[in-house]
């Protein structure tokens, strides 16, 4: 079999007959050079395409859409590994398995990028005009969008890129506009003019979901306005004092008797020359500032309400750009900071500004360029959402979506019993715009239909209106706005499969399984898909319509102190340089141990470094198969393909003359339990248990125990048993890659090619490890029986290897053990297999005793079953070795005393960073146990008859 060593040349899957590959096998694992030359096949040969038509459990599950301007974060990784797991799970359990790609065009973010682009020209993108505008954004994304799609197929993502979907592609256009249009026609879309969050850096409305809070430290002040016909004076407390130029009214609680004489009566807005009504309103608090308020309708959500149930005039005194408009008088043209520095001076000039005090508030910005919102009255489009969210929280609460972690289902159903209407229109110029028509005469008129044109490769509304539905008259112009990015993506799962149209993978593959996405987007995208997608989907019950049937949420990964990632910080981990650095597969296994359900990652290098050790020693392990294959061969004659092709695999476990091997009969056993564990785990979401137990067979049960229980029958001078050494050897490595394959895909890619396959083009599932059926146990394989013995064996040998540690013995020099068994079954067992002990124990004798082990001898390892005991006189001269104890006793002594010293020192402790004391405090943990174990040993020796000698 020619396996090349460098991914570039030419490689075959096939084995030439009689070969063997470990002259071919590197010495070193490199996935820099694996996993690339890997990712590129699997997209290039098609491997992961799913066909409608094929019968049978299907398993589907769609991408959340990364924006088009975006590139692989560790939050994007944790969230691919996880998806990629399960998918590659239930593609090997035979399930005809779509994972769904696509970008979303981003509005804002997009936007923003290409205007920063621009504005290196000195161009703005209204000198250019909207149409040469998106013509721009189209071009930057043809030649500057979708790195991330490269980044994914790097890390293996084992999509269907046949159906990558862009949600401004045409099918998703005419999605939007079916779905706008039906809920417009049901009167659940609207326009109006209402408080919306205010972004002036995007200059577009943004949802509350978008708008971030963040506590800062600002200022209240206290302002005097003057009641009018009296020398009374009403004082008001603001943190925004540029906003009381578009006071309509002072409000003060209904039952506030300092107020309730001033009631009806009216102050003279200062500054602006103007009385305004001072009204009593119950939603006022008579603790916050002086108990009245300034009520601002056009700039304030809750002056807004209240100025609607008063009937309150709404002068909004902003520009789109954050600057003070002609409303606001001799403050026009100023930014609104400007504006407030302006207003207090004034104030305080007209002795109308009382006091000034520190006071921390929360405060809104722009979740992409994090400028300060601005809530400010706009016209604009919304959708009712308490009918779509009814039927959305019923969805949950019925058992027909599953939500994990647990506590995620009530965190979800509150939102929605909470839930506002949302703004659905951005003023931007990219994305999918409004299709509605206005008239000047106020008329509104919608698109005559769903349908789409393309134009130069884009969609454009097929069919605006001829006439106005209100006047008949023509001169009609389409709405400016764009509708939120959220609006198409909420439409994902149903808009990507087809609909409206009826599709063969829309039948086939809606709803889709499961959703994984991070906690962080709850609100933002998975409750809008169950809302919009249930609502629209075509489906007599409500489980025909659920855009999936189960819901994950992943945590949020942090650096190694728990800390949440952060530019500021520069504790970012760029996955990218990790995956050159250490392995994609390294990185993927570290992830999927670590993503318990409901805790955040701790993510360090060290764990990474780990877990690339541990790939290098399935590396290592292979090897070392193939190498002592080729002895094999020589001695033999025999191939890889007498020894490990597919067909012989399947026959496995075969039986060294009358009866297969306890070896063989444990690792198979082993085997068995392991998939079923894994099975359970992946099926319930618990990554980390199933990459544990994965991790402990391969790493433990076979590197660590099979591989060198099985090295004398591999070398066996009777040829029979030899042989079913090694099939059973192949048969269980084979088994086992594929079982590691969802979680290091690479690395079990590239050893499962250098065993024989089938042909391809006799069965195209050997093109690849991951067409293959995950492992399934024959029923036979199961052996309780096998793993109790052979647990007591590794008990045995785990002592026995502990005590020689402790003993600090030269690991090549073989001793006598003692061994004192509870049962005459546990000497049976020990006698029966006293070679692989006294191998692996590296012990020259194992002596039964019926009499209990005295520790004074040598130490001593005891358990339910067995005392053992390695004596002194066996493995040291009792007076020398009594010197070298009492010389360490001295030495930890000391050091116990100075590090108790050293935190008994509160200068020391005041000082000392948090985790220097920590640590010198674990390790003194450490030496007081050493200490005390050096202190019996000495006790024990010197029973032996050592106080003569010398210290």
């Amino acid at each position: 079999m020619h396996v090349p060593d460098h991914p570039s040349e030419e490689r075959s899957t096939e084995a030439p007959k009689g070969t063997s590959p470990a002259a071919e096998f590197p010495k070193v694992y490199e996935p820099q050079l694996i996993e690339p030359h890997w990712a590129e096949t699997w997209v290039e040969q098609q491997l992961f395409r799913a066909d409608p038509k094929t019968p049978g459990d299907r398993f589907s599950i769609v991408i959340p859409p990364p924006n088009v301007t975006g590139y692989i974060h560790i939050g994007h990784m944790l969230e691919h590994t996880q998806i990629d797991v399960l998918t590659r799970w239930h593609r090997m359990r035979g399930e005809s398995t779509l994972w769904l790609p696509g970008m979303d065009h981003a509005g804002i973010s997009t936007q923003v990028v290409v205007e920063r682009e621009l504005a290196k020209q000195n161009i703005t993108r209204k000198e250019l005009g909207r149409e040469e505008f998106e013509r721009r954004v189209w071009e930057w994304k043809a030649h500057s969008g979708g790195t991330i799609k490269k980044q994914m197929i790097r890390l293996g993502d084992s999509c269907d890129w046949s159906h990558e979907k862009f949600t401004l592609d045409p099918p998703l256009y005419h999605a939007v506009l079916e779905a706008f249009l039906r809920l417009y026609h049901e009167g659940l879309i609207y326009r109006g003019r209402y408080l919306v969050n205010w972004c002036p850096r995007c200059q577009t409305a943004l949802s509350d979901l978008e708008t971030v809070h963040e506590e800062r430290n600002g200022h209240l002040w206290h302002l005097r306005y003057p009641v009018a016909g009296s020398k009374e004076s009403l004082v008001v407390a603001t943190t925004r004092p540029e906003t009381m130029l578009g006071d309509t009214a002072v409000a003060v609680h209904p039952e506030d008797e300092r107020y309730r004489h001033l009631v009806g009566k009216a102050v003279l807005l200062p500054l602006m020359n103007r009385e305004i009504p001072i009204i009593a309103d119950a939603a006022v608090d008579r603790e916050f500032g002086t108990g009245a308020v300034k009520v601002t309708p056009a700039h304030d959500p809750n002056d807004f309400e209240m100025g609607r149930r008063h009937k309150l005039a709404e002068i909004d005194v902003m520009t789109e750009e954050g600057r003070m408009n002609a409303s606001a008088g001799a403050y026009a043209g100023l930014d609104r900071l400007e504006a407030r520095q302006r207003v207090v001076a004034d104030l305080e000039t007209q002795g109308l500004l009382v006091k000034v005090e520190d006071h921390g508030l929360s405060v809104g910005v722009c979740d992409r360029c994090k400028t300060v919102v601005e809530p400010r009255i706009s016209m604009q489009w919304f959708c009712k959402m308490r009918p779509l969210a009814d039927a959305a929280a019923a969805a949950v609460e019925e058992g027909l979506i599953q939500i994990a972690p647990d506590n995620q289902r009530k965190i979800f159903t509150d939102w929605l019993a909470n839930i506002r209407d949302w703004c659905i229109s951005r003023q931007l110029w990219w994305g999918h715009r409004i299709p509605i028509w206005h008239c000047p005469c106020g008329g509104l008129t919608p698109s005559r239909d769903s349908q789409v044109a393309i134009v130069a490769g884009r969609a454009l509304p097929a069919s605006p209106p001829e006439k106005c539905a209100k006047c008949g008259g023509g001169k009609l112009e389409q709405d400016a706005d764009v509708l939120d990015t959220w609006f198409s993506s909420g439409l994902w799962p149903l808009s990507t499969l087809g609909w409206p149209d009826d599709t063969p993978e829309l039948r086939a593959f809606y709803p889709t399984t499961l959703l994984i996405s991070g906690y962080d987007i709850l609100f933002f995208w998975d409750a809008r898909m169950v809302m919009m997608c249930l609502h629209l989907a075509s489906g007599k019950t409500a489980a025909a319509r659920i855009p999936f049937r189960s819901l994950y949420l992943h945590a949020l990964v942090r650096d190694a102190q728990g800390q949440k990632m952060s530019k500021m910080r520069g504790n970012v981990v760029d996955p990218l340089e990790w995956m050159e650095k250490y392995g994609t597969d390294a990185l993927r296994f570290t992830l999927a141990i670590k993503a318990a359900p409901g805790s955040d990652i701790a993510l360090s290098e060290d764990a990474v470094l780990g877990y690339r050790a541990f790939a290098n020693k399935i590396w290592n392990a292979a090897r070392f198969i193939f190498v002592n294959l080729e002895k094999f061969h020589s001695a033999t004659g025999m191939t890889i393909e007498e020894l490990a092709a597919p067909q012989v695999r399947a026959a496995a476990p075969y039986p060294a003359g009358d009866s297969v091997s306890l070896a063989d009969r444990w690792i198979f056993s082993r085997m068995a339990e392991t998939i079923a564990k894994v099975d359970d785990a992946l099926e319930n979401f618990r990554f980390h248990e199933a990459a544990h137990d994965v991790y402990h067979f391969f790493w433990g049960d076979f590197c660590d125990w099979y591989i060198e229980w099985a090295k004398p029958a591999m070398a066996d001078a009777d040829r029979n048993s030899a042989v079913a050494a090694w099939r059973n050897l192949f048969a269980i490595f084979e088994a086992a890659l594929r079982l590691l394959h969802p979680f290091m895909p690479f690395l079990t890619e590239e050893l499962w090619h250098r065993l024989p396959q089938h042909a391809p083009e006799k069965d195209t599932s050997a093109r690849s490890i991951a067409l293959q059926p995950f492992p399934r146990p024959a029923p036979q394989w199961s052996n309780p029986d096998a793993e109790q013995e052979v647990k007591l064996l590794q008990e045995v040998i785990e002592k026995a290897r502990n005590i020689r540690a402790e003993l600090k013995l030269d690991a090549k020099r073989r001793v006598p053990a003692d061994l004192a068994p509870a049962t005459l079954e546990v000497r049976e067992v020990l006698e029966k297999n006293r070679a692989i002990v006294l191998r692996l124990a590296m012990l020259s004798d194992l002596r039964f005793s019926d009499a209990k082990l005295d520790p004074s001898s040598g130490p001593v390892r005891s358990t339910p079953q067995f005392d053992l005991r390695i004596a002194y006189g066996d493995t040291v001269e009792v007076g020398s070795e009594l010197v070298r104890q009492r010389k360490e006793k001295e030495r930890l002594t000391r050091d116990v005393e100075s590090k108790q010293s050293r935190l008994a020192d509160e200068t020391f402790r005041s000082r000392a960073p948090a985790e220097v004391v920590r640590q010198l405090e674990a390790t003194l943990v450490e030496r007081r146990v050493e200490l005390e174990k050096v202190t019996e040993r000495l006790a024990q020796l010197e029973k032996l008859g050592g106080k003569s000698a010398t210290p």
